[in-house]
């Protein structure tokens, strides 16, 4: 009998289906991936599972099963009471689905609160089983701390231990591991193998490929709302049938960068530079140089101090030691992870790059040309200025936040994590426009990520980072065929290629 069955599920949205005639089932202890572009109706598939759908939405099924239970027409309070209970969600980003003023034993407690009749006590000790279920390091210590104590990777585990709280027979996964680095989401990964292994029927929802492979047992391409193809992991990533899949999986396989070109005089000498939060290092005698022309990646683990150090490089945060010297003056310009966070939700885009042009100097008069330009630049249309940053996609929204970092026409770029949060290929349209506007404006880039390929992909040299210290440096083909450093050796095993 399967956990979950699924049969011609159909969400409208204002006259327009964006999920429609959607069919799938998932037996317990399988996983089912499924993949598609953003737009695609992935994530709205998996808010239908669990009554999550908008207000304004229209959703019909001819069969909507969970764990035996027929969900179709289910009310709030039905809905409610299936969910945590049945079907568990582990979200994409745990700090904003975690309570902020809640302790995480307390947030892991709350679905036994909710669906057994145990103690407070009894609460307690389970919350602390299923945190170390997840394998949660120093679980009384961790489960007495805020979620914004801990680190990335430690907030998706609570995530996953509140999730599974009310012992679901299905849990879904909606892009659970886009903004972890590659060891620690090779941790949830095998995390989430585990539970299916024990008998949990897994939905997971992503645009990693890699993953995919490493953790789904079959796979479920949609495009536009439907699904074109379906299949085992071997049958649909080794053998697809579909152009669609295919160009898929081909923008989700870069190339190593082989366009290095002539690299000039240094604009940036990093001499043991370090910072340290309340007596902590996180940035601890970092040393490199930085020449016109290059772009140079740092990665390392979440916590590793290369967003720390990008601050720095940008004048956000200031070194308590050490020196970074610039040779000449330059503008520097930051590029952060969630282009929806860094604009003013209130201001159309129009008005964010206006601002920007301002404070660059430019005069009223030029400014609305100027914007026009700047979007045409990142391959926008000059209507999205009207638009407010949660009205387009989000790679339009990484698009609009590079033309804001080019309104005060930078020297150097430094973009933290920009493309972690996108699907393959308006990830590879991302890459492209940098590459490109590297080449039409000689920027000099420093471009931090977790993701090691997409590093190979784009970067001259790299920085290797742990526990705030420059492990390993050097031209990017080089470390990454022969690494020297075994946290590097580590990292590059935990990133799992496609291939």
């Amino acid at each position: 009998m399967s956990a979950l069955q699924v049969e011609g599920l159909s969400v409208m949205i204002g006259g327009a289906f964006l999920v429609e005639n959607v069919s799938f089932e998932v037996a317990p202890g399988e996983c089912l991936a499924i993949v598609g572009e953003s737009g695609a109706g992935k994530s709205l598939t998996a808010s239908a599972l669990l009554g999550l759908t908008p207000d304004s939405a229209r959703v019909t099924a001819d069969v909507l099963t969970v764990d035996g239970v027929d969900a179709r027409g289910f009310s709030d309070s039905e809905w409610r009471g299936l969910r945590g209970n049945r079907i568990g969600l582990v979200s994409q980003d745990a700090l904003v689905s975690l309570d902020p003023l809640r302790r995480i034993g307390a947030e892991v407690a709350e679905p036994l609160a909710i669906h057994t009749r145990l103690s407070r006590g009894e609460r307690r000790t389970r919350a602390e089983d299923l945190l170390e279920s997840v394998s949660m390091p120093d679980v009384a210590r961790r489960a007495a701390q805020y979620p914004h104590e801990l680190s990335g990777g430690l907030r998706q585990r609570a995530l996953i231990a509140s999730a599974l709280a009310g012992d679901p027979a299905v849990l879904v996964a909606d892009e659970p591991t886009t903004a972890l680095d590659a060891t620690v989401q090779a941790r949830v990964l095998t995390l989430l193998r585990s539970i299916a292994d024990a008998g949990t029927a897994v939905v997971f929802i992503s645009h990693d490929f890699a993953a995919v492979r490493r953790v789904a047992d079959r796979v479920l391409v949609m495009r536009s709302g439907r699904v074109i193809e379906e299949g085992t992991v071997a049958d649909v990533l080794d053998a697809p049938q579909q152009d669609y899949t295919r160009e898929l999986i081909a923008a989700s396989i870069h190339q190593p960068r082989v366009d290095r070109f002539g690299l000039g005089e240094p604009v940036l000498v990093a001499v043991e530079v370090s910072k340290t939060f309340s007596g902590v290092p996180a940035v601890a005698e970092a040393s490199f140089t930085l020449l016109k022309g290059q772009t140079l990646g740092i990665v390392g683990e979440s916590g590793s101090g290369k967003t720390t150090l990008a601050r720095m490089i940008v004048g956000v945060a200031t070194p308590d030691g050490g020196s970074l010297r610039w040779h000449g003056e330059h503008r520097v310009q930051l590029v952060h992870q969630n282009p929806l966070g860094a604009f003013d939700p209130r201001w159309t885009i129009g008005r964010s790059l206006r601002e920007a042009l301002e404070a660059g100097g430019v005069p009223r008069a030029a400014r609305a040309a100027r914007v026009a330009d700047l979007l045409a630049e990142v391959d926008l249309s000059a209507q999205l200025a009207l638009r407010r940053p949660a009205q387009v996609s989000g790679g339009q929204r990484q698009r609009a936040a590079i033309a804001r970092a080019l309104a005060a026409d930078p020297d150097v770029l430094v973009l933290d994590e920009p493309v972690s949060a996108l699907d393959p290929s308006v990830r590879e349209k991302v890459l492209q426009l940098l590459r490109r506007l590297q080449r039409e404006r000689e920027l000099t880039i420093i471009f931090v990520s977790h993701d090691l390929d997409v590093v190979a992909a784009v970067a001259d040299d790299v920085l290797v980072m742990q526990d705030g210290v420059v492990v390993e440096q050097g031209p990017v083909g080089e470390v990454f065929a022969a690494p020297q450093h075994p946290f590097t050796r580590e990292l590059l095993a935990a990133a799992s290629p496609m291939t």
